[in-house]
Formats: C-alpha cells, structure tokens, sequence
C-alpha cells in the first residue's frame, strides 16, 4: 500500500482515501438494476408508471408499485424497503432541515404587501393554494408568477422554467405578454420558458403532473414552478352527489400527493387554484368555503383566501402556513401584474 509523508510526520493511506471516495460514487450510482430480484420486464414495467429511479421506488406505497408491475404486496414492501436502505432514508436532524431550508426560494408576486404576508413570495418546496370566487385573482397571480419564476433568484425568482395545467381554459398567452412586457422581459423568451397542457379530465390532469418528473429527469428541463389551474373543477364535474365523495377524495388525494413528492424532490413551486362554494346554513362570518375539504387543506403548506375587496381592489388573506401569522393584503390587478393599493 502506497504511503506517504505529512508535513506533521503523520502517515497518509493514499489506497484506503481512494477507496472511500469511490464507495461513495458506487452508492451514489445505484439505480434500479441493483433493487434486488428485479429483472429487465420488471423496471421497464416502473419506468413505464413513472418510476425512474431509486427515490421514486423508495418513496411509493406498496400498492402503486403492485398497480404498476403486477407483483405482490409483500415483493412490492421489500423493493421499496431495498430502495429506502440503499439512499440511506430515515431521520434527519433539525439542524440538518435548517441547512435544507436555506435552499429554499421565493417567487415575488409584484406586490409588496402580498409578499410580506407570504414571508417573501410564494416559496418552493411545497404546494401554495390559492381559492376564491370567480374574478377573485387566482388566475392573474398564476399568470405573473409563471413569468416572475424566471427571473434571477436577487430578483425575486427561481431561474427556472414553468410547467402550466390548464384545466379551465384559462390561460391566456397575450397576458403572459402584457405582463412580461410591464416586468421589462423578452415575451417571446417568457411564453418558450412555459410548457402549458390542457387537461380535459381528471385522469388527464393526474397523468400530466406524473408526466412532469419525466421533463426534469429525463428531458433534463429545470422545472421550478407548477400551475394547476383549476385543481379541483374536473374532479367537481365528474363526481356528483355523495355517493362519490370517497371516491372523488381519494383521487384528489393521490394527485396531490404526486405534486408535494415533486415540489419536495426537485425543490419546485406547486401553485395549485381552488373553487368554492356557498354554506348557506352559515349565518355569521364568510359563507365562502373552498372545494375538497380537508384532503386538499392537509396536502397545501399555505393557503390563501382572494376575495374583491372596494373600488376593484383585491384582498389577499393568509389563512394557513406552517410558519407565518394569519394577516391580510390588499392590491390591484393591472396591465403590468399585480401592485400595492
């Protein structure tokens, strides 16, 4: 074994250095041809479902992984198992959190106050959820923030490209040009960055956000924003009365646990708008209470109320967010975006 001399006197194994740096590659290099007891069919079968590689397996239920390759519950539990050990996941120190917190960033929305009652914008590593009634704004702010998205993160964005689910029929590329003309940007540059689907059902909409993982991994695009514009209009039409409420809460679910796994993974912004509806038994307070209960509350990090307020103006209320203090915001919507009273 080759050695050699430090300034201290003290004797350096050169072999034993090299040798640790290059576990450290073969465990960073493990893909799923090294899960065992899973053979060629077997991955091409994950691969199709979406599964590309080992945080993928590691991160599904055991019933995804049976739904997508056949096998059994108990086959599907030991591959994920395997997976799980191989990237070395379990617990993580607060400190540790802390450090991945930092990387973190914030989508401005234009406006000062509103960005102030968000904590700096709308932040990645998480789903943001807008709802309110129709005029209300939900879809002017997924406009600006599909153009703010990709600025500069010292200017207030991620440098990142846009991934827009149009559910509603509600995106509009000459706003997108309005807009970015306002923020001093190349329109032509902006629309190319934003890679916009039209989902016409509810399965539609929940294959394209599982397309998405394609497009960062295997396309290699830097997604670092997802609109869903509406989350739940396709899965309020298709789902009517309450014999289907379980079904329909399921499905949203499962769709909404797609989008947090990637905003977790790839650091990305999910922006997700909401419709509501009316409580007329409600007597005191706003009747307004946004659509999906509490499969969509759970699954959203902040939620924000938009209603009208005086003389065209709009309020933006902070009703949820794992950190910031409930406050209000009021702006305006103008040819440029959204600004300040």
């Amino acid at each position: 074994m080759k050695k050699h001399k430090n300034e201290d006197g003290t004797m350096k194994q050169e072999t034993k250095v090299i040798e640790i740096k290059m576990e450290k590659e073969i465990k960073q290099e493990k893909t799923l041809e090294d899960l065992p007891g899973v053979g060629a069919a077997t991955i091409e079968k994950l691969q199709i479902a979406g599964f590309n590689d080992l945080m993928g397996v590691a991160v599904a239920t055991p019933g995804e992984l049976t739904d997508a390759t056949g096998m059994t519950e108990v086959a599907a539990k030991k591959i994920i198992a395997a997976g799980r050990s191989m990237l070395d996941m379990g617990f993580s120190s607060g400190l540790d959190l802390l450090e991945k917190r930092k990387n973190v960033m914030k989508i401005t929305t234009g406006s000062k106050e509103v960005d102030k009652l968000l904590g700096g914008g709308i932040e990645t590593n998480g789903i943001t959820e807008t709802y309110g009634q129709y005029g209300s704004g939900k879809s002017q702010i997924a406009h600006i923030i599909a153009i703010r998205a990709q600025l500069p993160a010292d200017k207030g964005g991620t440098d990142g490209k846009v991934v827009y689910i149009d559910t509603e029929s509600t995106f509009r590329p000459e706003r997108i040009v309005e807009i970015a003309k306002g923020a001093g940007m190349d329109p032509d540059k902006v629309l190319k960055n934003i890679m916009v689907a039209r989902a016409y059902n509810s399965d539609h909409q929940m294959l394209l956000a599982e397309k998405i993982e394609d497009l960062i991994v295997k396309d290699g695009h830097k997604i670092k924003l997802v609109v869903v514009d509406s989350l739940t209009a396709h899965f309020r039409a298709e789902f009517v009365g309450r014999g289907t409420l379980a079904g329909r809460q399921q499905k949203l679910n499962k769709h909404m646990h797609v989008l947090s796994k990637l905003a977790d993974i790839h650091n990305l912004c999910v922006y997700v708008t909401n419709q509501v509806m009316a409580k007329p038994d409600q007597f005191f307070g706003d009747p307004t209470e946004a659509i999906g209960g509490n499969i969509v509350g759970h699954n959203s990090q902040t939620r924000i109320y938009l209603r009208r307020g005086k003389k065209g103006t709009r309020v933006a209320k902070l009703v949820d967010s794992p950190y910031l203090p409930d406050g209000e915001a009021g702006f305006v919507i103008t040819g440029k975006g959204i600004e300040d009273i």
